[in-house]
């Protein structure tokens, strides 16, 4: 067969090779109608150079139509031999000073931290080692293929935008020019005509959808029957689908169909099969049928073999039209023409709006090849790229769609190009305010997310697995809101601020139907029956937590913009609660004489959400009103009054309840899911929109109202209210309740609300709450980390929060706060916390997880300890709040609060009437430890004229109120010191006393009337000084003798070795020696003991003390104690088996302490060495 083919071959290529170009554009250059000429040609040339036969020769192919058919329109475009013609045009061009080189896939690629506008920018090898980048921070990826080099691009770079070699180009180019001055007339128009022609082709053709006949002036007359079956690529069918359905329908070897399917996957089709229709399509059913079985079909096509042809020779076009335009920058401007000129049709009719509406439609090559050719024309001409984004722009919400619809990766969509467009600072201000970008993004992305509950919100529960794989294709919009709001605007005009106030409508509206999304009710009796789903609202809010931000970097750039945004947002959350209170039963709450009404409301009873948006996303514009100082600028503007403080604080004071009830173990029931969600909330990739915000917003509704109102409130909503509002309730509690789990999450509901309170008024570190800056806070953040232990630069990154542009701010304070120690020969470098910043300590931050509080609090303890110091952990001075924020000391000093204090310590003091926790105890030390700085600090900032309001010495000196009549505060600290049940505290509780007289002291300098104080506290204080450096000094001369003792015992051995070494070599199984004649007391080993010499003396028997590791307590080993037990595995052996197939008859009866002579089995019994008491065990 292939010899019979040969002549023909050869005869069809001599046919081809005498065509000549120069003939053939010099017929052009007559013709009176050049489309109808060089439509003709292609008609009659392509299908007989592509395509003939089963399969390509690319090679040949190629020489053939650069020849026949490339050739001529070279020589048409230069009036010239292209081989003088194109170094002509590449001489009297002045180079671009865009470096526009494309990456492939795998390529480095280099951002630099310090200089690039946003983590997108980078650069190409050569550019960077000829920047100024290289000696900067710098983070090195590799590519996925798709973009391009950003050298050159003056928007992209704060400074150094040129390499050495684009940087000699750019100062000719001061002022933008016309790069088509370096063009002569002539070559403009032959230039426009041929690149019209073939650029209107090779889309017609690619765009092509009919499988069996031509365009009209592209059809031939002798029309052969020759066919391919075409195989398109997909994302849905796996490779081994492929293959073992290519062997099955076209019959061909599993080699062969590995190398199909590669193609496929590669290029994005591949004809299969080729003969005439009927063959075709018989392969075609085959294929068909046997993938419809569970998906949808592979895409299969039978296609006239002359249709395959052009298409082929379209994408050679397009890689044509962009080698040649790299010639010249007129060249390039003439293609951005004839792109972007509308056609006859009128809107979306440019051959650039045709491609890209039918992108979704086109196979994975002609993709690449007509992306690339953009990326080299449009993006690199700046006048026309800003045409382009206008086009792209108005198509945005079409061209999302068919992504959308469409199963190709991301980087194979036109929609991929959004990150070259909107990340131009430039072109995205212009879209936002000529195309209202912003909002077109938010709305498109609402529009596929149709899946809603009653209330409006997102329903993410019963997803199939087509929907999933929408939503997550649907989430590349949210960068491309990213990519809009990356780079902030430095000047406002009143089109940007109204069109961004749009956008941020569009927003608040996709918050809304967030707020409350996925409520959770309380399972009680059985556990939950299946998972409910919860990874899509999160996924959502993680991919949202940046954007967020950034609008709100917005809002704090123009005081207009924050105000107007402000209201905004307060009025969506009214909508969104304007009915919380509808259908509660209302309530009044009293405590120590104050009053309060709320709503009845139990989180473990009620349905509870944990996505809050609006209430956050106002808590950080509140935080900007203060920050910004607009609050006191403008108070007029702002509707402050309009605000309710019970509603602003009940949907995160809700889900922080729901937090410390899941600690405490009330929603076991709910399952991993709900563990799960709460993980996420305190997650360093969510908090600072999620937790972070929460406790702001608490701060913000508690700043504006009655400290023991919001206390009272909070007790209702942790459901410790009785506990607190009925006196001896406690002791009633621990006596009437005998179940033990309902006693023990009361107290970790008391622990946690106790917490939550030193957070509202603890936490000062973000700006706007306190008066620090961004650094303090980053700066307090790694203190923290470094306090749990010293950590290698790699762990403390993962730690910290990252910003839109993937950095955490590390670098520029860490060495304010930290040594770093080199590594050795083996092992990492390592972060040490500078000891001057231990005392910023604070045992109660945020952020930490229950795990690293305890491993903080050990670190710092046992530091502490090797300094010779006090192992009490004190709170941390702390840093002003803000006047917007400044009431929030009050809560500290409030009856409520007080009452509070007083009842822990009370039941601290009679501890065994009452159920308490240790844990309890220490966080109201704390608190009152973080009131006794604050009314120091006030103190020592306090002016002649001003009075200190803070008074909270004088309220703890006084005792309790009657009936009760309890003693004071101070007189219970003073109690504790001294309980030996309550050692770890003491150091503490002396810390707190100490602090009290220090400002007591203060008092009665600046004041004639001092604070009504307990007597002999001063005297207690010194005798206790007295007492702990008698202590000191004892233990110091015990530790002396204990050394004298040992140096002396160890002499005395040696010297005895030395003297009887006959004995000693006789003796070896002697252990252990000691010499009566210089000390009667005898020497105790722990080996086998036996006494030596002539006054022999009986040695006592070893005492053994044990530790039970369940109840902790010690015992000594004894017959009469109670039993200890080891727990141990009994199982089978047969590792000394000499007949392992003998069955044992009756194993009841077996008795396995006997053994066999041939040890058929026995038994092993192992154990991991703890010891418990018998009756912990089994308890």
């Amino acid at each position: 067969m292939a010899s019979e083919l040969e002549p023909e071959v050869q005869a069809i290529d001599r046919s081809l090779l005498e065509c000549s170009a120069e003939e053939t554009a010099g017929k052009w250059l007559q013709a009176t109608d050049l489309t109808r000429e060089v439509y003709q040609h292609l008609a009659h040339y392509v299908p007989k150079i592509y395509c003939r036969g089963p399969n390509p020769f690319p090679q040949k192919e190629d020489m053939l139509a650069q020849h026949v058919l490339l050739g001529p329109m070279e020589w048409y475009l230069c009036g010239e031999d292209p081989a003088f013609g194109f170094p002509k045009l590449e001489q009297a061009n002045k180079p671009s000073h865009l470096c526009g080189r494309v990456f492939k896939v795998g390529e480095p690629t280099y951002s630099c931290r310090d200089c690039a506008v946003d983590p997108t920018c980078v650069l190409c090898m050569e550019c960077f080692l000829g920047s100024i980048h290289r000696d900067h921070r710098y983070r090195m990826t590799t590519s996925g293929g798709g973009g391009f080099c950003d050298c050159g691009d003056t928007e992209a770079w704060k400074e150094g935008p040129y390499c050495q070699k684009h940087e000699l180009n750019t100062s000719e180019i001061e002022e933008e020019e016309d790069p088509l001055v370096h063009l002569s007339e002539d070559v403009i128009a032959r230039t426009y005509n041929i690149f019209a022609i073939m650029f209107r082709y090779a889309v017609e053709i690619l765009t092509w959808e009919k499988e069996s006949e031509l365009p009209a002036d592209l059809e031939i007359v002798e029309k052969s029957d020759t066919y391919y079956c075409m195989l398109f690529n997909d994302e849905v069918h796996t490779y081994e689908q492929v293959i073992y359905t290519l062997q099955k329908a076209v019959n061909c070897t599993q080699k062969e169909a590995i190398g199909f399917a590669t193609t496929v996957d590669r290029d994005g089709r591949r004809s299969v099969r080729y003969g005439d229709f009927q063959y075709c399509e018989q392969a075609k059913s085959v294929i068909v049928r046997n993938t419809s079985r569970q998906t949808k079909p592979l895409k299969v096509q039978v296609m006239h073999s002359s249709i395959v042809a052009h298409q082929n020779f379209g994408l050679k076009l397009l890689s044509w039209l962009g080698n040649v335009i790299g010639y010249s920058d007129g060249l390039r401007r003439i293609l951005c023409q004839v792109g972007l000129q509308e056609g006859p049709d009128g809107e979306n009719s440019s051959l650039v709006d045709r491609l890209m509406l039918n992108d979704s439609k086109l196979w994975k090559g002609a993709r690449s090849v007509y992306h690339q050719l953009f990326m080299s024309s449009l993006l690199m001409d700046l006048k026309y790229k800003k045409l382009f984004a206008i086009r792209f722009a108005k198509n945005y919400e079409r061209l999302q769609s068919d992504y959308v619809t469409d199963d190709h990766d991301r980087e194979f969509s036109i929609a991929d190009l959004s990150v070259q467009i909107f990340t131009v600072p430039s072109l995205a201000r212009m879209l936002i305010t000529e195309e209202n970008l912003m909002t077109i993004i938010i709305k498109t992305f609402m529009d596929h997310l149709r899946h809603r509950d009653a209330q409006g919100r997102f329903q993410f529960e019963r997803y199939t697995a087509l929907q999933a794989f929408k939503f997550r294709r649907v989430q590349s919009l949210i960068f491309d809101l990213k990519y809009v709001l990356i780079s902030k605007p430095t000047e406002w005009s009143d089109d940007l601020r109204q069109k961004f106030l749009e956008g941020f409508d569009a927003f608040l509206e996709l918050l809304k139907c967030m707020q409350g999304m996925d409520p959770i009710t309380r399972q009680v009796g059985q556990h939950i029956e299946m998972e409910p789903e919860w990874e899509a609202a999160f996924t959502l809010q993680m991919k949202l937590t940046h954007v967020i931000s950034m609008m709100q970097d917005w809002c704090a750039l123009d005081e207009k913009v924050l105000i107007e945004a402000y209201k905004k947002c307060l009025a969506v959350l009214m909508q969104c609660h304007g009915g919380f209170t509808d259908g509660e039963q209302p309530i009044t709450l009293s405590i120590c004489g104050h009053s309060v009404e709320t709503i009845r409301y139990c989180v473990s009873q009620e349905k509870v959400s944990i996505h809050l948006p609006v209430s956050r996303l106002l808590a950080g514009l509140h935080v900007l009103l203060s920050k910004s100082e607009v609050a006191y600028k403008f108070p007029e503007l702002l509707p402050l009054s309009e605000l309710s403080p019970p509603m602003l604080i009940e949907h995160p004071l809700r889900c922080l309840v729901l937090c410390a009830q899941v600690h405490a173990g009330m929603w076991r029931r709910n399952g991993f899911s709900l563990v799960n969600q709460i993980y996420y909330y305190h997650n360093v990739k969510c908090r600072r929109e999620m937790f972070d915000k929460d406790i702001v917003m608490l701060q913000t509704g508690v700043s504006m109202m009655d400290p023991n109102h919001f206390l009272m409130i909070m007790l209702s909503r942790f459901e410790l209210y009785q506990i607190f509002s009925t006196p001896d309730y406690g002791k009633r509690f621990s006596s009437e309740i005998t179940h033990k789990d309902v006693v023990q999450q009361n107290n970790t509901l008391i622990e946690e609300m106790l917490y939550l309170i030193i957070m509202i008024v603890g936490e000062r570190f973000s700006p706007g709450v306190g008066q620090v800056n961004a650094t303090d806070e980053i700066k307090r953040e790694i203190i923290h980390q470094l306090s749990i232990k010293p950590m290698a630069h790699s762990e403390l990154v993962k730690s910290l929060p990252e910003d839109e542009n993937k950095e955490t701010g590390m670098e520029s304070v860490i060495e304010a706060v930290a040594h770093f120690k080199k590594p050795g020969l083996t092992g990492r470098g390592m972060y040490e916390l500078k000891p001057e910043c231990a005392k910023e300590f604070n045992l109660y931050f945020y952020h930490f997880s229950r795990a690293e509080q305890s491993k903080a609090e050990e670190a710092q303890r046992k530091l502490k300890r090797q300094n010779r110091e006090d192992t009490a952990l004190p709170p941390p001075v702390l840093p002003p709040f803000c006047p917007l924020f400044a009431s929030l000391v009050n809560i500290l000093q409030s009856d409520v609060m007080l009452c509070i204090m007083r009842t822990v310590l009370q039941w601290a003091v009679e501890h065994n009437g009452y159920a308490w926790s240790e844990s309890m105890l220490q966080r109201v030390l704390h608190l009152i430890g973080m009131a006794l700085q604050e009314e120091k600090q006030h103190l020592d900032n306090v002016t002649e004229e001003h009075v200190v309001t803070f008074t909270f010495t004088q309220k703890i000196s006084k005792p309790g109120e009657a009936p009760n009549n309890s003693p004071s505060i101070l007189a219970m600290l003073e109690t504790l010191q001294n309980a030996p049940y309550l050692d770890v505290h003491k150091d503490m509780i002396r810390w707190i006393l100490k602090t009290f007289n220090a400002i007591k002291k203060i008092r009665e300098s600046s004041s004639t009337s001092p604070v009504a104080e307990t007597e002999g506290t001063i005297m207690e204080e010194s005798s206790r000084d007295k007492d702990k450096a008698e202590r000191k000094r004892k233990a110091e001369i015990a530790r002396l003798r204990r050394e004298k003792i040992m140096a002396q015992m160890s002499e005395m051995q040696r010297h005895f070795i030395d003297e009887n070494k006959e004995l000693f070599q006789q003796t070896l199984e002697l252990d252990a020696s000691t010499s009566a004649v210089l000390d009667n007391s005898p020497m105790v080993s722990n080996m086998a003991l036996t006494a030596l010499g002539p006054a022999q003396t009986q040695v006592p028997e070893q005492r053994q003390f044990v530790t039970c590791i369940l109840c902790q307590e010690e015992q000594e080993v004894k017959v009469e104690s109670k039993a200890m037990v080891l727990a141990a595995f009994v199982q089978r052996s047969t590792v000394l088996s000499k007949n392992r197939s003998k069955f044992i008859q009756d194993p009841e009866k077996y008795d396995p302490l006997f053994m066999h002579p041939d040890l058929s089995c026995g038994t092993h019994t192992g154990s991991c060495g703890h010891i418990m008491h018998a009756h912990c065990w089994q308890s």
